[in-house]
């Protein structure tokens, strides 16, 4: 499939790169990291970015904005997400030939050209090796964007997922040009609001007499922080980590826009990707998440989480 890819690649004119909606860093420097590194060796060729953003990344750069007819004879890239209702811009659904390259553990529903190493703690170290391996030429820039997917999704090198290979391949993006001050200063330096939020929260969540703990975030919530609903979903959830009681920590957010409830799951230790695909997310065995349709529901995950810890 590898190489089957990377001929299409060689073949199209037109190639646009989607992700998984909500971005986070992995997803972001994926899509960016492939596509500069594309239209570095092909200047020639017509190579686009899309997708919805998040204020957090916005230093990165902007997505391009482009029309439907530009599909219809072009080769989509899709990163670091398999499952077509969380693919960002659904227009990927017109182009000629869909390729995917991830690292989750969610069967495909797009296509059957799926290159996917769950083993990688991220699929930006999967895109680093596999550009490497087929002789491209990582400019700094796009460098600097994987080496960011990789240093977030592996928690600077502390997620189970981490191994040598990881630590190699980030070494690599690191002598190819990839400005890590400029991630570290970007994605580790955070506002004033920030800090008090993350405060504010850390006194919030409840927990569960098995070792559970859980913060549930009503529409009430955006009026004392009128922030984008990825600040508290996602940016809050680490509130609940480090703590030698909790195993399992949650986070639900109700996200007005779509009518619908974000939850985002974490472990220590224990695997509860299951779980989160249960209620039809998924992600990775400690680290993963699911959009659910009403508070029941959050409260039967939560007593999913008790009964996995029970066992």
């Amino acid at each position: 499939m590898i190489k089957k890819l990377f001929q299409k690649i060689k073949e199209y004119d037109t190639i646009i790169l989607h992700r998984h909606s909500r971005p986070d860093l992995d997803a972001l420097g994926s899509q960016r990291g492939l596509a500069l590194t594309l239209k570095q060796c092909y200047p020639q060729k017509q190579i686009y970015m899309v997708g919805d953003m998040s204020s957090r990344y916005h230093f990165l750069g902007d997505m391009d904005t482009i029309e439907d007819f530009i599909y219809a004879n072009a080769l989509v890239i899709i990163t670091d997400v398999s499952v077509g209702h969380m693919v960002s811009d659904d227009r990927y659904t017109l182009a000629k030939e869909i390729f995917i390259i991830d690292h989750h553990k969610n069967p495909s529903d797009i296509t059957e050209n799926v290159i996917c190493n769950p083993n990688k703690v991220a699929v930006c170290e999967l895109i680093t090796e596999l550009l490497l391996d087929q002789g491209f030429e990582i400019p700094p820039y796009a460098a600097t964007s994987l080496f960011g997917g990789i240093i977030t999704d592996s928690g600077r090198f502390q997620y189970g997922e981490t191994t040598g290979d990881t630590l190699r391949t980030a070494g690599k993006l690191l002598d190819l040009g990839a400005d890590k001050e400029f991630i570290y200063k970007n994605i580790y330096t955070e506002s004033l609001l920030d800090r008090q939020m993350k405060n504010w929260f850390g006194t919030q969540f409840k927990t569960t007499a098995y070792g559970v703990a859980y913060l549930k975030n009503d529409k009430d919530i955006f009026e004392k922080y009128p922030v984008d609903v990825f600040n508290i979903s996602r940016g809050m959830v680490s509130v609940m980590a480090g703590i030698e009681e909790i195993k399992i920590w949650c986070n639900f957010t109700y996200d007005i826009e779509n009518d619908v409830i974000l939850g985002e799951f974490r472990s220590r230790e224990v695997s509860i990707v299951d779980i989160a695909k249960k209620y039809g997310g998924g992600g990775h065995d400690l680290a993963c998440g699911a959009t659910l349709y009403s508070w029941e529901d959050v409260d039967k995950v939560i007593e999913d989480f008790n009964t996995r810890l029970q066992l």
